[in-house]
């Protein structure tokens, strides 16, 4: 080849590398940009990824690990019909253009500096380096704190397993829209507890005191040398009728990005549901926060429905989201009413898109209304949307401010969430509520609670009255579920349950203690309960779709066929059957995509 030959072709490749690049330049949209179209024009559910799992050690800007195809939920056999409501489907996040996977150390992860009108991932977490979360991973704009996986214990060198009572549900209904609409939920989205205290379970009432604790253990079906064990707390009823007057600042986010249907109508449907199921001695305020905050109505009996109905009818999204400003207000105008006599909570509904004011991250927020918490004012947070939903945000709040966090999809889950769950954590049965596991070496070589990580309590804080933990209210259930690996010599009992809380208004704790007898344990899984069998089905689905290393090589197949045998006719858990089937296809697409 001639120099001048050689010398053109070199042009030439350089032209058309040119070119492409400049092609590349011109499609590439920023993020904020992506989101809002994902939103406006959802993509066919062939065409979509699912979100985002954040490693512990390396950040992907793809939505999935593998960037594999998902299946629209209408070609899968078995998929649960979406619920009526005024919900919006969730829309897909948008496809990447390429899986760009960028290495750094955990600490350069919490090092990230905050993107414009943003607040950082320290912000965000809350938490130091050394804690278990990992940074809050961003999943087709909606933002989770992913914490890794409790790991297996050898009882010899630390028999002790310490955790916070926990009854929120967000994780679950979250999972579950994923699912509906055709996606994997990310990883980080599942919290095990969340999804098994999504569902009621059959314990008995106490017949004294607050709560009664059931035990049971059976083999599992996923590994023949391992058991599974569940320690089940019901709290005592309180009728309508007997609890205490109640005070709610129902705290309402009308920022722009609480437009669509799924969030702003949907949230003023929830409230009027909630006013519905409130007593006549009940009170209701409005508070919105957008650009600004607004008292939108005064305290009010819950019995001057029109005056509630008009003020919430007349509320319209638009501006920036101050939510930090709006927390402050709320918790003003519910401290005024705390008292022993009276059940002051302050509920906020929103998207949890926190971006401007002086308070943004969740631990500002909180040092904010920290005053007005140790009166006895308590939270909870409702989750709307998808798109830019801050699922860790809203779960951070819940936990610090001493109240829950649920997430409402549709009508039917806000009939759910404030007509049952609402009435049950106004009358608050316990507070501070730990557990203690004590596992006995002789009978139990190994074991792992499945889930409760992000409510982990240090073993020598069982005892210090002073640590915060979780609140029981009237007629909840609290399960939680290890698995174990048993000695299979010892006839004694295989661990010892230990139970602390305080008094609603109390300041200091009793304590309870509870054997887990040998007879408690099942010979065979058959032997078991439905309850028992559809709370290890419940826990094992959960552990799988969050990938967590102790839960590889389980089959969803003999979950879903586990939980098939214990729906014992209840919608709720027929509905998580389909769902099961629906991961399944999932699941199979995702493989078969890579």
């Amino acid at each position: 080849m001639s120099p001048f030959s050689l010398k053109r072709q070199l042009t030439a490749w350089g032209s058309a590398l040119l070119v492409a690049s400049t092609l590349s330049a011109c499609h590439n949209r920023s993020p904020a940009n992506d989101e809002r179209a994902s939103l406006e024009k959802p993509r066919p559910a062939a065409q979509t990824e699912s979100a985002a799992r954040a490693p512990e050690h390396e950040e992907f800007t793809s939505d999935r690990d593998s960037a594999e195809p998902s299946v629209g939920a209408a070609t899968l056999a078995g998929a649960p019909p979406a619920a009526p409501s005024l919900a919006m489907p969730m829309q897909p996040a948008p496809a990447p253009e390429a899986a760009k996977k960028v290495s750094r150390s955990k600490a350069e992860l919490h090092r990230r500096e905050p993107g414009p009108a943003k607040p950082s991932a320290d912000a965000l977490a809350g938490a130091p380096l050394e804690s278990k979360p990992r940074d809050a991973a961003p999943a087709g704009g909606n933002t989770f704190e992913a914490w890794k996986a409790n790991a297996f214990v050898e009882t010899a060198k630390d028999p002790l397993s310490t955790f916070a009572a926990d009854v929120d549900t967000a994780s679950y209904t979250v999972s579950r829209r994923y699912l509906v609409n055709g996606q994997l939920p990310p990883a980080s989205a599942v919290r095990v507890e969340e999804f098994v205290n999504y569902f009621k379970f059959r314990y008995a009432p106490p017949e004294t005191g607050a709560f009664a604790v059931h035990l049971e253990g059976a083999p599992s079906p996923f590994d023949s040398k391992r058991h599974f064990l569940r320690v089940g707390v019901q709290g005592k009823v309180v009728s309508r009728s007997q609890r205490k007057p109640a005070h709610l600042v129902f705290l309402v986010d009308t920022s722009g990005s609480m437009h669509s249907e799924d969030k702003l109508p949907l949230a003023r449907e929830a409230i009027k549901v909630a006013v519905k199921n409130l007593n006549e001695n009940d009170t209701v305020a409005i508070v919105t926060y957008a650009g600004n905050t607004r008292d939108v109505l005064p305290p009010t009996p819950a019995t001057d429905v029109k005056s509630i109905h008009a003020a919430l009818d007349s509320l319209t999204a638009g501006g920036g989201t101050a939510m930090g400003s709006g927390m402050e207000m709320a918790y003003r105008h519910a401290v005024k009413k705390a008292s022993g006599s009276v059940v002051s909570r302050v509920v906020v509904l929103t998207d949890g898109d926190a971006n401007i004011g002086r308070n943004v991250s969740a631990n500002a927020m909180l040092d904010s209304i920290h005053k007005y918490t140790a009166e006895g004012v308590t939270l909870t947070t409702v989750g709307f949307g998808m798109g830019n939903y801050r699922d860790d945000l809203m779960e951070k709040l819940a936990d610090k401010g001493n109240g829950n966090c649920f997430y409402v999809d549709s009508l039917r889950e806000a009939k759910k969430v404030f007509e049952t769950q609402l009435t049950g954590t106004l009358e608050v049965i316990a507070k501070d509520v730990k557990f203690q596991v004590e596992f006995n070496p002789a009978a139990v070589r190994r074991y792992r609670l499945v889930g409760y990580e992000n409510r982990d309590v240090a073993d020598h804080d069982f005892r210090n009255d002073k640590v915060d933990a979780g609140e029981i209210g009237a007629g909840h259930n609290v399960t939680a579920v290890y698995e174990v690996e048993l000695t299979g010599e010892a006839t004694e009992p295989l661990a010892t349950v230990r139970v602390r809380a305080k008094a609603p208004n109390g300041t200091e704790a009793s304590e309870r203690e509870f054997p887990f007898e040998r007879t408690k344990l099942r010979d065979t899984l058959a032997q078991a309960s439905p309850d028992f069998r559809f709370a290890v089905a419940v826990a094992a689905t959960a552990d799988v779709l969050r990938d967590s290393p102790s839960a590889e090589g389980w089959s969803l197949a003999t979950a879903e066929k586990l939980a098939e045998g214990a729906t014992e006719g209840d919608a709720d858990r027929k509905e998580f059957v389909r769902l099961v089937t629906q991961a399944r296809a999932l699941k199979g697409a995702s493989v078969r995509g890579r």
